[in-house]
């Protein structure tokens, strides 16, 4: 076993091809440690160096609204009618607190992302 840090994107293809060789090894043996080792260097890399920005709140929403199979009209009721959903989705309007709200309570989706600023469309 021969684990470094990662330190250049060759360190990093290097880890990639290993765990790639090592990925489905046992969990109690030696291979499957360097896999979770190597698994845990992996994500801090590329943490650093490619980090995924958080959704912005109206595409987070579209997100969840795709996941939960759910159309505007579902979200009368959560956001207001169905004109403010409309708004508020082709970001006409900015989401107000109470929206905020109803969205965490019924989407599941976390207040720190429903207040992240976003650009509207006049």
């Amino acid at each position: 076993m021969d684990i470094r840090p990662i330190k250049s994107g060759e360190d990093y293809i290097r880890a990639l091809t290993r765990l790639e060789e090592i990925f489905d090894a046992s969990v109690d043996s030696p291979e499957g440690d360097e896999a979770e080792i190597l698994s845990v260097l992996i994500e801090s890399y590329e943490n650093t160096y490619f980090p995924i920005e958080a959704p912005d709140p109206i595409e987070a929403i579209k997100i969840r609204m795709e996941e939960m199979n759910l159309k505007q009209k579902d979200l009368v009721g959560i956001m207001g009618g169905k004109s403010r959903v409309s708004e508020i989705l082709n970001r006409k309007k900015r989401l107000t607190v109470a929206m905020i709200r109803n969205l965490t309570r019924e989407l599941h989706l976390p207040p720190s992302l429903l207040i992240n600023p976003y650009h509207l469309d006049q």
